[in-house]
This record gives C-alpha cells, sequence and structure tokens, in this order.
C-alpha cells in the first residue's frame, strides 16, 4: 500500500500517524514544506521517502510531487493530511489521481458551514438558524428575527478565525466596514458549553473509539481577546453526545477518518432549538481535533489513536484494547502577557505525576491555544480543577 501524508511534521506529533502506517506495511510518502534536516528523526524514520517543496500553497507544485511518487512507487492509494487547513487541496489531490477518499464536492459540504446544515437536518440535530451576511439592511433584517447578539464567520474557516460576535448595531456597522472579500455568515448566538465527539470512524461511518471534550464557552472570545485557555477531555461519553455523533456521521457518510464534531449544550432555554441541558449542533470537523488534542485523548483513555486510525485505515478495523482505565485529561494554557502566582518549575514539581506534556505552542498555534501549555491526567474532577486553579492562580 502507498500512502502519501501531506505534513507528517505539524503539529510535531503528527509524524505518529506515519509511524503507526509503517508498523502496519503501509510505504508511507511525505510531502512537506519541513526541510528535511529540520525534521525530527521519528518523522524520518517513519517515512519511505520525503519530498520537501518550499510552497505547499502552489498547488502545480504539490502536484508535481505527488506525480514523481506514483511514477515511482505505482498507483498511490491514500492521500491524507489530517490537517484542516489541507483538506480541500488533498481533495483535489485525490480527485486529480484517483485515489481512494472524500473528493472536493465531498470536502466542501463540511468544510461549509453553511452547506452542514442540512446534514444535520437529515441526522435530526438541531443547529442555529443563520443566513449570508449581504447589505447592512438585510443584516438587520435577520437580527430581528433571533436578536441580538449575532456571530458572524467565515462560511469556510479553521477554528473561530476571523469570527465576531455582534452585540449591537454599531458592531454590526462596524463588521461591514472592513468589507471582508470571503462569505461571511450571521448565526443566532447560542448559550452553551461547546462540547465535542471525536474518534475515528470506519468505512460504513460506525465508530470505532470516540472521546467527549468540554470546552470554554467561546474560543470566539479567548482568540479575539487573548484569553487564557482550558478544556479536558471527559472520562466517559454522554449517551445524548454518543447518538447524535453517529447519526452526524452517518448523515455525512464519513468513512476511515478520524472526526471533531462540535457541539452547545445549552445553559440556557432557546425557543426553536431546545431546553437548558440539550444538545444543539456547531459544526463538523472531518479530521482531527486541534494542536496536540490526539494526544490528550490518548493520556484520558489510555489508548494510542494514532495507532488505531492507521489500523482502521489499513484493515478496516483494531485490535487496539478500548476498555483500559479512562481519567480527566486537561489542557491549560498560559498566556505569556500575565504575570503568575506559581512558576513553571514549582507547577512541574508539585504535579510531576500528572502532567503528560508540557510544552511552548507554536505561534501559529498559540492565538487559539496560549503560549505555554501543561496537559495532565486525573482520576478525580475535583482534583483536575484544582490543578486548572494552581496554574492560572496570578
Amino acid at each position: 500500500m502507498n500512502f502519501i501524508f501531506i505534513s507528517p511534521a505539524f503539529p510535531k506529533t503528527y509524524y505518529r500517524f506515519c509511524q503507526q502506517l509503517k508498523d502496519n506495511g503501509v510505504n508511507v510518502l511525505g510531502i512537506g514544506d519541513t526541510p528535511y534536516n529540520s525534521l525530527s528523526n521519528e518523522c524520518k524514520d517513519a517515512l519511505t521517502e520525503y519530498y520537501y517543496l518550499s510552497n505547499m500553497e502552489n498547488y502545480d507544485e504539490v502536484y508535481k510531487a505527488v506525480a514523481f511518487f506514483a511514477f515511482k512507487y505505482g498507483k498511490i492509494d491514500y492521500l491524507e493530511s489530517n490537517n484542516e487547513y489541507w483538506l480541500r487541496q488533498d481533495a483535489h489531490l485525490r480527485e486529480d489521481f484517483n485515489i481512494w477518499g472524500p473528493k472536493l464536492k465531498n470536502v466542501v459540504e463540511f468544510t461549509s458551514k453553511s452547506k452542514m446544515k442540512k446534514y444535520y437536518e437529515k441526522a435530526h440535530v438541531p443547529c442555529a438558524r443563520y443566513k449570508f451576511s449581504s447589505t447592512l439592511e438585510n443584516d438587520l433584517a435577520f437580527i430581528e428575527q433571533v436578536g441580538y447578539p449575532v456571530v458572524a464567520k467565515p462560511d469556510v474557516g479553521v477554528g473561530a478565525a476571523e469570527t465576531f460576535k455582534i452585540k449591537c448595531y454599531d458592531d454590526l456597522v462596524r463588521f461591514h466596514n472592513h468589507h471582508y472579500t470571503v462569505p461571511y455568515l450571521l448565526e443566532e448566538f447560542i448559550e452553551g458549553n461547546i462540547i465535542s465527539f471525536d474518534g475515528i470512524c470506519d468505512e460504513n461511518s460506525n465508530v470505532v473509539y470516540c472521546d467527549n471534550e468540554i470546552f470554554p464557552p467561546s474560543i470566539m472570545d479567548i482568540v479575539n481577546e487573548n484569553l487564557e485557555v482550558t478544556y479536558y477531555v471527559n472520562k466517559e461519553v454522554p449517551r445524548d453526545v454518543y447518538e447524535y455523533g453517529q447519526a452526524v456521521l452517518k448523515a455525512f457518510n464519513i468513512q476511515k477518518r478520524y472526526f471533531h464534531l462540535e457541539f452547545f449544550r445549552l445553559t440556557k432555554d432557546k425557543p426553536g432549538l431546545g431546553s437548558i441541558g440539550d444538545v444543539v449542533a456547531l459544526e463538523v470537523n472531518m479530521r482531527p481535533p486541534g494542536g496536540y488534542t490526539p494526544d490528550m485523548i490518548n493520556f484520558a483513555g489510555s489508548v494510542d489513536t494514532y495507532k488505531i486510525w492507521a489500523d482502521v485505515m489499513c484493515f478496516n478495523a483494531t485490535k487496539v484494547d478500548l476498555n483500559k482505565d479512562k481519567y480527566y485529561c486537561v489542557y491549560v494554557g498560559r498566556r505569556d502577557r500575565f504575570n503568575y502566582l506559581n512558576s513553571t518549575a514549582s507547577i512541574l514539581y508539585k504535579y510531576h505525576d500528572n502532567i503528560k506534556m508540557h510544552e511552548r505552542m507554536p505561534e501559529i498555534l498559540s492565538a487559539a491555544m496560549g503560549q505555554e501549555a501543561f496537559m495532565a491526567t486525573f482520576k478525580d474532577y475535583d482534583e483536575m480543577e484544582k490543578f486548572r486553579q494552581f496554574i492560572l492562580a496570578k
């Protein structure tokens, strides 16, 4: 089997997808914009061959790289990046080289925030009302229906980048004065906690492994206001989240993918959508959750989802033991602009048995994730909360 993996060096733990494929006997061919000598030894060892490109945005150059591998190794069976940024390019390459997997039409459906709405309806999952932003007058007419605040977001975007909360008429005027060149949606604001359903599904859209994460109320505010971020992987997946998540995967006909589905759990009744505690759709992401979250999922479930994914790609199943000890795994991201009460050294000393990763986040991830990250596991929720408070105390 020939498997092209796009950008195997970013995030830095993604080489493990390649390593697990290689351990399954796969010929793993990497294409990326990290110079070969800058790759980690682990990444180099996971690849059969690596093709360096100085500009991954140049489709013709990426096309030539895939063509070179196809000429040298024969038919390419799979091509994947597991990265939101490259999903459409991945699909374009699959079309051009007749490679199995979602094509451009499919990827447009699950990367467009407007197009994904019809699949929520098919899955019988409630979702927020929206309209495409147009004139100031038309936008005001929509706001009269749903009320302030509303959220303005690009129809196609990554995370909470360039997403805004419009609280009043003056905010709406400021939004229009920017003259954004990409299509924007206006969506009714939902008061709730952001939760997710993450995991790997097989070729029939059946969940092979899954988890549940609990996020702060607004990633958008964290990015726009440069706030601290903390979230955690839950010990168990609530039944309603599992049922909605499985229904969404079936509606989209998602095959052999690592997925990240986002929902709200309402903290306030929302007429037409649900009552406090109900689950409402936010958006789908047909790739792993961002940053080092796959590693957190592994720590929480005492599993290796890199291997589970590789097994599903190769065998449509896994023999990984999925019934091991479960933990809460929490992420706490600190900002350099704050003066904290407890030093990094004191945190590492006090919680050395719990901390699984401690990193300076890459600049490209720091807007959403903070500059200094701690990831730790706990059996007890209250102990996890004490850890968060200790790190963020000022």
